[in-house]
C-alpha cells in the first residue's frame, strides 16, 4: 500500500490520479472473488465474480448498499445489489447496456421499501447480454438470454457461502474478507419470469442449501401468473380507493384505461378481477385498442380468451366486439383517425393524432381507473424533466401527475409513475398509493414460498418427509397462502387510509417521525421525495396534507424500524412472541410442523416481521416513535406494552369486526378504527407508566385480560351517559347505521375505556372484584365532574406536538387520579361514594371550587387545565 500510495503521489495529472485511486478504492472494498476457482476439468472459469462492500466507496450513488456482486464474461455482465445480509429481490434481463447498474440501483431502492412487509430486506439484480445478437431469431435470442442468465447465477453462487448439516461452509478457493453470508435467494423479474427452474437447477448442481427455494416459482413452487397474486393484491388497493368513493367495483360498472396487454401476468389478471370493468382503451408497445362504449360482459369474456391465448396481443382482439367508433390501431401507424365516439369518450378536439399523441391524451382522459400492468414510466411531476423520469422510450407519451383526470390509479406494474408524479397526482385529487404497496403481493408470495421450503428442506434432510410429500403439501396450501398474502395487501391499503386521516390533525407528530427515521433508519428525505417541514407547512396552508404516496414511504420505514430493532432482542424469543411467527404460515402447515419452526434459519426474523406488521397495521406508523418519546422507554418496552394492550382490549378482534361491517360506509369504519387506535395508544401509555420494568406479557395478561373482558361487556350499562362522554346521539346514529352497540360506544368513548385498567389496578390493590370498583369509578367521575373536565381537555386544539403530548398526559393523569380516588373509597370499607364525599368534605369543597372555576371559564387553555389536574393531584395527597 505504501508503494502504491507513493506512486500515486508522483502522478502529475489530477484526472489520472482520481481514476487510479478509484481502482485502489475498489480493491479496498473487494470482499471475495472467484478468480482462483477452477472448473471441474481444471480450466479457469469463463466468468469473473467480485463481491464488493460498495457502500464504503466514496461518492457512490445513493442508496449506498453493503453488498454487491459484479459478474462479467465475454458475453454477459451483471450486478446483484443487497441492502442487508438477509435480502431478496428479482433478477432482470436488462436492455440498458450502458447503465444497467443505474437501473438496478433504482429498482433496489424501491425494493427496500416494498420488502418492509416481508422478512428479507431489499435486493435486486440485473444482467445484460453483451454478445452480438443481430440476425438471431426470437427463440435464438431467448436461448442466448438463458445462457447469459445461467452464467450470472453461477457467478453469484461462486462467492456465496453454503450450509451443510447446519454449519456454514465457505466456497472453495475463495478468501473471505467478510463474515459468514449464506443467504442468497433470487426471484423473477423483467425477462426472467420463466427462468426459475434454470436457476434452481444450477443451485442444486452447486449443492446450495436452498435447493429449489433459491428461485421461487419453479416447477414445484407457486406460479404467480396462475395464482394472479400480484394483480389480485394490487386490486385490493383499487377496491379500497373506490369503496371510499362509494363504488363497489365488483358490482358497479366503471370505466378503465389499461397499460399492458392480456398476455401479461399483472395486466391480464388485473383486468379479469371484475366483470363490470368497462375497458374503454388500452395500449402496449405495439398496439392501441379503443372501445368507447364497451359491453362489460362480452369484453370481459374476450379478455379472458386473450389471457389464455399464448403470446396474445391487442391485434388478436375480436373487432366484432368493439363498439362503434373504436378499433385496434398500430403504434407504427402514421396517424389515427379520431372518431366522434372517441372524441366524446376521451374529450378530444383533434380529428387525427399520431399514436404517441393519442396515448398521451388517453393518459389524461376522464375515466374511473387507470390500470398500469405494463413496463415503463408514464407519469412524472411538472417539476421533473423527462431525464428525471428515466424512461426515454416514453418521453413522447409521458404526462404530469396534475394532468391525470382518472379517479383511481392502480399500480400493478413497477415504476409507472415517478414518486414526485404520484404526489402531484394525489394533491390533484387522484387516489393512489405506490407501486411497492399495490404490487407487493408477488414478493410477499415468494417470501412465503422460500420460508416454507427452507423448513421443509430441513425436514426432508432429517428423513421425515419425501420430496413427493413435500410437493403435495405445497400444492394443498395454495389457497391458504394466497389469503395470507392478500390479507397483507388489505391491511397495508387500510392503514394508509387510516393514517392519511390521522396525519391531517397531527402533522407535528409525523414530522418528528420523519426526523427520527432520518436519525435512526437512514431515511434520506430528498431521496424519498418527502417534503421539508417548511414545504409541508406551505402545503397545509394551501389546503394540502401528507399524501398516501408519501405516507407509504413512512409506512415501510416504520415496519423496518420495528422489525430490525426487535430481531436481536430477548423479546422476539419470548414464548408468547414466538407464536407470531406462526402467522406467516398456513394453518395446515402449523398443525404439522409448528414444533419445528423454532429451528428455522430465519425464525427470529419471521417473528419480528410478523410482529412489526401487526403493530403498524393496527396502530399506525408514528405509534412506536411517538410512545417512545412520550414515555422515554425503549422500543422493546413499547412493543411489550402493545402485546398486553392488544389482548386486554381485543384490538385485533375489534379491527376484524369493523372490517366486516357490510352495511357501514368506509368513512364510518375508518372512524371506528381510529377510535380503537386511540384506545391502544392510551393503553400502552398506561402500562408503560404503571408497570414500568414489569412488562411480561404473559404475567400481565393473567392479571388484566379476563377482568377487562368482563368489564367491557358491562361497561355501557354500568357507566350510562358518562361512558359516551355526553355524546349519546353519536352512538345512536352509529347503531342505526348498523354498528353494534359496543363498537358504537367505543367510537365516542375510546379514550375513557382505558379507565378499565385503572379500575382493575384499584381492585387489585384493595383485593376486591373489578365489577365492584367500576360503578364507584363512574360515580366519582360524574359527581366530581371529572368526566366533564376530561371532555373539556379532549376538546383542546393543540397547536404543536408538545401541546398534543400535554393533552394526552392530562387525560392519563385524570384516569390515574380517579383510580386513586376509588382506592380511597374502598379502603374505608364501603362502596357508598356519597358517604365518602361527606367524610372528606374538605377535599370535595376544595376540588369543587377549583374545578368549578376552571369549567366556568370560556375558552380555557392548556395551562389552566394543567394546573387543575395538578391541583387535583395535590389534593389527593391530603387524603
Amino acid at each position: 500500500r505504501d508503494e502504491i500510495q507513493g506512486g500515486l503521489d508522483a502522478i502529475p495529472s489530477l484526472a489520472e490520479d482520481r481514476i487510479l485511486r478509484g481502482y485502489l478504492d475498489l480493491v479496498d472494498v473487494t470482499l471475495r472473488t472467484n478468480f482462483f476457482q477452477r472448473e471441474a476439468d481444471g480450466t479457469p472459469k469463463r466468468h469473473l465474480s467480485f463481491k464488493l462492500a460498495s457502500g464504503r466507496l466514496p461518492d457512490v450513488p445513493r442508496p449506498a448498499l453493503p453488498f454487491e456482486i459484479f459478474v462479467c464474461a465475454p458475453d454477459v455482465e451483471g450486478v446483484h445489489l443487497r441492502s442487508g445480509p438477509i435480502a431478496r429481490g428479482g433478477l432482470r434481463w436488462s436492455d440498458r447496456v450502458e447503465d444497467y447498474r443505474t437501473e438496478v440501483l433504482g429498482l433496489v431502492k424501491a425494493q427496500q421499501v416494498k420488502n418492509a412487509v416481508i422478512v428479507p430486506r431489499g435486493a435486486k439484480g440485473g444482467f445484460v447480454v453483451t454478445a452480438n445478437v443481430d440476425g438471431l431469431s426470437r427463440d435464438e435470442r431467448q436461448a442466448q438470454g438463458v445462457a447469459c442468465y445461467s452464467t450470472f447465477i453461477r457467478g453469484l453462487l461462486d462467492v456465496t457461502d453454503n450450509r451443510v448439516g447446519g454449519e456454514v461452509v465457505p466456497p472453495l478457493n475463495v478468501r473471505r474478507h467478510d463474515g459468514d453470508d449464506p443467504y442468497l435467494v433470487v426471484a423473477a423479474d423483467k425477462g426472467t419470469a420463466t427462468f426459475s427452474d434454470t436457476a434452481n437447477g444450477i443451485a442444486e448442481a452447486y449443492g446450495f442449501w436452498f435447493g429449489d427455494a433459491f428461485a421461487s416459482g419453479g416447477s414445484h413452487g407457486y406460479d404467480h401468473k396462475k395464482m394472479g397474486i400480484t394483480a389480485r393484491g394490487a386490486w385490493v388497493s383499487v377496491q379500497r380507493h373506490f369503496l371510499e368513493r362509494g363504488i363497489d367495483v365488483q358490482r358497479d360498472p366503471f370505466t378503465a384505461i389499461g397499460i399492458g396487454d392480456m398476455s401479461g401476468d399483472v395486466f391480464g389478471n388485473g383486468l379479469l378481477q371484475s366483470d363490470t370493468t368497462c375497458l374503454v382503451a388500452a395500449f402496449n408497445h405495439l398496439h392501441i385498442v379503443v372501445d368507447p362504449d364497451p359491453d362489460a360482459a362480452s369484453s370481459h369474456a374476450e379478455r379472458a380468451r386473450l389471457f389464455l391465448l399464448p403470446r396474445s396481443g391487442w391485434n388478436d382482439y375480436d373487432s366484432e366486439l368493439i363498439s362503434a367508433g373504436g378499433g385496434v390501431f398500430s403504434r407504427q401507424a402514421k396517424s389515427i383517425e379520431i372518431s366522434p365516439e372517441m372524441r366524446a369518450r376521451f374529450e378530444l378536439d383533434a380529428d387525427r393524432m399520431t399514436p404517441d399523441e393519442f396515448i398521451h391524451a388517453l393518459l389524461k382522459a376522464p375515466v374511473d381507473l387507470v390500470w398500469n400492468g405494463g413496463i415503463g414510466t408514464y407519469v412524472k411531476a411538472a417539476s421533473e424533466t423527462h431525464g428525471d423520469a428515466g424512461d426515454k422510450a416514453n418521453d413522447a407519451v409521458c404526462v404530469n401527475g396534475a394532468e391525470l383526470r382518472c379517479r383511481v390509479f392502480g399500480e400493478g406494474g413497477n415504476l409507472g409513475l415517478t414518486q414526485r408524479g404520484r404526489v402531484e397526482a394525489a394533491l390533484a385529487g387522484v387516489a393512489l398509493n405506490t407501486d411497492f404497496i399495490d404490487n407487493s403481493g408477488g414478493v410477499d408470495c415468494s417470501d412465503h414460498e422460500v420460508n416454507i421450503k427452507l423448513l421443509l428442506g430441513e425436514v426432508m434432510a432429517a428423513g421425515d418427509m419425501t420430496v413427493k410429500q413435500r410437493n403435495a403439501l405445497l400444492a394443498s396450501m395454495t389457497e391458504a397462502k394466497t389469503e395470507l398474502v392478500l390479507t397483507n395487501n388489505f391491511r397495508q391499503a387500510q392503514v394508509l387510509a387510516l393514517i392519511e386521516r390521522h396525519a391531517r390533525g397531527r402533522l407535528g407528530e409525523y414530522q418528528r417521525f420523519i426526523t427520527a427515521m432520518i436519525a435512526n433508519q437512514g431515511l434520506d428525505r430528498a431521496l424519498e421525495h418527502l417534503p421539508s417541514a417548511e414545504a409541508l407547512a406551505d402545503r397545509v396552508r394551501a389546503g394540502g396534507h401528507l399524501t398516501r404516496p408519501e405516507l407509504a414511504v413512512l409506512l415501510s420505514y416504520a415496519k423496518a424500524y420495528v422489525k430490525e430493532r426487535l430481531v436481536d432482542t430477548a423479546l422476539v424469543r419470548h414464548p408468547y412472541v414466538r407464536s407470531f411467527g406462526e402467522t406467516m404460515f398456513p394453518a395446515t402447515f402449523n398443525a404439522r410442523l409448528s414444533d419445528r419452526l423454532p429451528d428455522h434459519f430465519v425464525y427470529d426474523h419471521i417473528s419480528a416481521t410478523q410482529l412489526a406488521n401487526d403493530v403498524v397495521h393496527h396502530m399506525g406508523v408514528t405509534f412506536p416513535v411517538h410512545v417512545q418519546e412520550y414515555t422515554g422507554e425503549s422500543l422493546e418496552e413499547v412493543v411489550r406494552a402493545w402485546l398486553v394492550v392488544r389482548e386486554v382490549f381485543a384490538i385485533a378482534e375489534r379491527f376484524r369486526r369493523i372490517e366486516t361491517l357490510a352495511r357501514v360506509d368506509a368513512d364510518t369504519r375508518d372512524a371506528l378504527m381510529l377510535a380503537v387506535m386511540r384506545l391502544g395508544r392510551r393503553g400502552c401509555r398506561w402500562f408503560l407508566r404503571h408497570r414500568r420494568n414489569q412488562l411480561d406479557p404473559e404475567v400481565l395478561l393473567g392479571q388484566f385480560q379476563a377482568p377487562a373482558a368482563k368489564l367491557s361487556s358491562i361497561w355501557v350499562r354500568v357507566v350510562g351517559r358518562a361512558a359516551v362522554g355526553g355524546q349519546g346521539a353519536a352512538p345512536a346514529a352509529l347503531v342505526a347505521a348498523g354498528v353494534p352497540k359496543d363498537l358504537a360506544a367505543l367510537a365516542a368513548d375510546a379514550g375513557n375505556q382505558v379507565a378499565l385498567l385503572a379500575i382493575i389496578d384499584a381492585a387489585h390493590s384493595v383485593d376486591c372484584a373489578p365489577e365492584r370498583v367500576g360503578p364507584i369509578y363512574v360515580e366519582l367521575a360524574a359527581r366530581l365532574r371529572l368526566d366533564v373536565l376530561s371532555e373539556a381537555i379532549v376538546r383542546l386544539d393543540p397547536q404543536s406536538l408538545w401541546q398534543a403530548m400535554e393533552r394526552d398526559a392530562l387525560l392519563d393523569d385524570l384516569i390515574t387520579q380517579t383510580g386513586l380516588l376509588c382506592r380511597s373509597v374502598l379502603s374505608g370499607g364501603g362502596d357508598d361514594v356519597g358517604v365518602w364525599m361527606t367524610a372528606h368534605g374538605d377535599f370535595v369543597d376544595d376540588w369543587e371550587r377549583i374545578g368549578g372555576e376552571v369549567l366556568r371559564e370560556e375558552g380555557g387553555d392548556f395551562s389552566m387545565y394543567a394546573m387543575a389536574v395538578r391541583k387535583l393531584g395535590d389534593l389527593l395527597r391530603t387524603l
